[in-house]
Order: structure tokens, then C-alpha cells, then sequence
């Protein structure tokens, strides 16, 4: 019988200007909730499967209003500790064609970002669970959080979960010197590595030849090196990449590779014109550890997850809307887009 999922991490106020406003032209801000953990959470809820977000949150209305937007796709929230005074925010300026897309922060002081290993008894959190799966966002947040992360994990490991993480380097959250050394620790007790096209090269100086991410120009091939690279250090027993290469803010071709030690899994590539690409990572993760939980053979796996962070790229908002039947015929080739009548 299956067990739950666990996810750990920050749940963000995203407060975005309207349609493609730039943040001086805007005069009002749509509001919505995310973060990287709480969107794998939603989305292995709408896939199905028992799910539990933990954080740290403000006992004011704010951060209720948070919660709730949780508990509405059927997470367990019940492993959330309230406390602190500040919800982080992050403000998004959604980009086009050759205009980039911004992201600015206020998340300095948020309750998460203060709290306390007290605040977390993990042998109750983990009890019944199957799978713990955070990001490297995380422990950029405090030394305290790095320190919880190190902390759940160990735990994680002693009841035999699977752990997972998606290294996803924010350069504004800390430095590339800091966050090698904190996740060289973190990394000891990974099972599953996430990864993009910069993050190994960002984190640990692992690069893939012939590949610049600034003319959207990715070479897959160096990817396995990369790939191979990164399991022989912290001997993951699987590691994936996400291959996106980018016309323009508004037009990227999106793929992956699964690497299993052995084989090489590349899953086809699409051609995506994108709604709202935040979250597009998250919901590559949410559909691998699905798949993987599932015991879907390597290549079925990555195409799974990459097809579910596709149409993730189609939906407004930080958390993926999709179902297993959509993602399932995207995987058989409806790629057409057709109404369903």
C-alpha cells in the first residue's frame, strides 16, 4: 500500500501585474500562492497520491489564506507549525519575446526562514510516509533551515524513505561558494538528484560542453557527462536534468534526461509557447516522483515528467492544473491542442 509524500520548503505570496504589465505600469497585482515543494505537493495530490507540505507559518489571516490553498487539492497540512510575523512574498513580472521575465524577493524574516528545529519532530512526520522530497531553496533560506534540511534527511534515511531534492540554485538567495558547501553536505543523503541545465555547473563547477544557455544552445550529449559526473560524487541512484533551450521568454523547446547509473533515458523534446513558465520545474519533479513511486520503466518515467511540466508551461499560476489521462496522451502523441468535445 502506498504511502505518503513529504515535501518541506517555503509557501510564497506571488503577487504578479496583470497580463504581460511591467511592475511600474502596474496598478494591480494578481495573488496567488507557490513554492517550489508546496507545488510537487499539489501536484502529486491531483495525480492521486497522499501528500503532506511542511513549513513554518504566521497564525495571522495571511498566512491561513496560504494553507488553505493547500488543503483545497487535498494536502495534509497538518505538519505545518504557525508562528512568526511574515509571509515571504516574491513579485513577478511576467516577460515576452525577447524581454526576460523579473522575479524580486521580500522574503528576509519570513516565519520559515526563522524557525527552529523544534518546530519539526520528524519521526512523527515521517511516520506512514514513503517519500521526502525538498529543493536547494531551502536551505538557502537560513543556516537554521540548511540545518533542519540536514536534520530531516538524516531522519528521512534512518526510516528508509526515499529522498529527492531539486538542487534549483537561486543566485539571490545565497552565493555559489555557499551553496557548494551546504549541499555537498545535503547531497550525502540524496537518492533522486533534480537538476536544470545551470544548476550542476552553478553549485558544484560541473559544466556540459558545448552548451550556452544564453543563445539557447544545449548540447544533450554533454548532459550525460554531467549527469554520470554528478552520480559518481554523491552516488545518487538516479539523476535527472531538465534540457530547456530557450528562443525566448515566450517560445523554449523543453526536454529531459534520466540517468539511472547504467542507461540514459531522453525523453522527447517539445516545442512550447508559455502561459507561465514558474513552477515548470516543480512540475517536472511532481511527475518523475509519481512516476517513480509508480515503478514506470526509466524511459516512461522521463517522459511522463516531462510531458506533465509541459502543459504546465499552458496554466497560470504556480501549481499544475493537470491530469494523469492529459499528461498520458501528450506522452502518446496528441500534441494538436484540439478542443475536446
Amino acid at each position: 500500500m502506498f504511502k505518503k509524500v513529504i515535501t518541506f520548503g517555503e509557501l510564497m505570496l506571488r503577487l504578479a501585474p496583470e497580463g504581460y504589465y511591467r511592475f511600474v505600469q502596474a496598478d494591480n497585482y494578481v495573488v496567488t500562492y507557490g513554492g517550489g515543494e508546496a507545488n510537487v505537493a499539489v501536484s502529486l495530490a491531483n495525480f492521486g497520491l497522499k501528500t503532506a507540505f511542511v513549513s513554518k507559518m504566521p497564525k495571522h489571516e495571511i498566512g491561513q489564506a496560504g494553507i488553505n490553498s493547500l488543503r483545497k487539492y487535498g494536502v495534509d497540512t497538518s505538519f505545518i507549525a504557525r508562528g512568526g510575523e511574515r509571509v515571504g512574498i516574491y513579485f513577478l513580472e511576467r516577460g515576452a519575446s525577447q524581454r526576460s521575465s523579473k522575479v524580486i524577493y521580500d522574503r528576509i524574516g519570513s516565519s520559515i526562514s526563522l524557525a527552529s528545529k523544534e518546530d519539526f519532530i520528524w519521526d512523527e512526520i515521517f511516520e506512514n510516509a514513503q517519500w521526502f522530497h525538498f529543493t536547494g531553496i531551502t536551505p538557502a533560506l537560513s543556516d537554521s533551515v540548511a540545518e533542519i534540511c540536514i536534520e530531516a534527511c538524516k531522519v528521512a534515511k534512518e526510516k528508509k524513505l526515499v529522498v529527492s531534492c531539486d538542487l534549483n540554485y537561486r543566485s539571490k538567495l545565497w552565493s555559489k561558494q555557499k551553496a557548494s558547501k551546504i549541499m555537498g553536505e545535503v547531497c550525502k543523503y540524496i537518492d533522486v538528484c533534480i537538476a536544470n541545465e545551470e544548476d550542476a555547473d552553478d553549485i558544484f563547477g560541473i559544466k556540459a560542453k558545448h552548451t550556452d544557455i544564453t543563445v539557447g544552445k544545449v548540447n544533450y550529449e554533454g548532459y550525460k557527462e554531467v549527469a554520470h559526473e554528478l552520480k559518481e560524487k554523491f552516488n545518487f541512484s538516479k539523476v535527472a536534468i531538465t534540457l530547456r533551450s530557450s528562443i525566448s521568454a515566450s517560445d523554449n523547446r523543453w526536454a529531459a534526461v534520466l540517468y539511472d547509473g547504467k542507461n540514459f533515458f531522453f525523453s522527447k523534446e517539445y516545442p512550447i509557447h508559455i502561459v507561465d513558465r514558474v513552477g515548470g520545474g516543480d512540475s517536472f519533479g511532481a511527475g518523475l516522483i509519481y512516476s517513480l513511486i509508480n515503478e514506470y520503466s526509466g524511459q516512461e518515467a522521463i517522459e511522463f515528467a516531462v510531458a506533465a511540466s509541459c502543459l504546465k508551461h499552458t496554466i497560470e499560476g504556480d501549481y499544475n492544473h493537470v491530469l494523469i489521462n492529459e499528461i498520458k496522451k501528450l506522452v502518446d502523441g496528441n500534441t494538436s491542442g484540439r478542443v475536446e468535445r
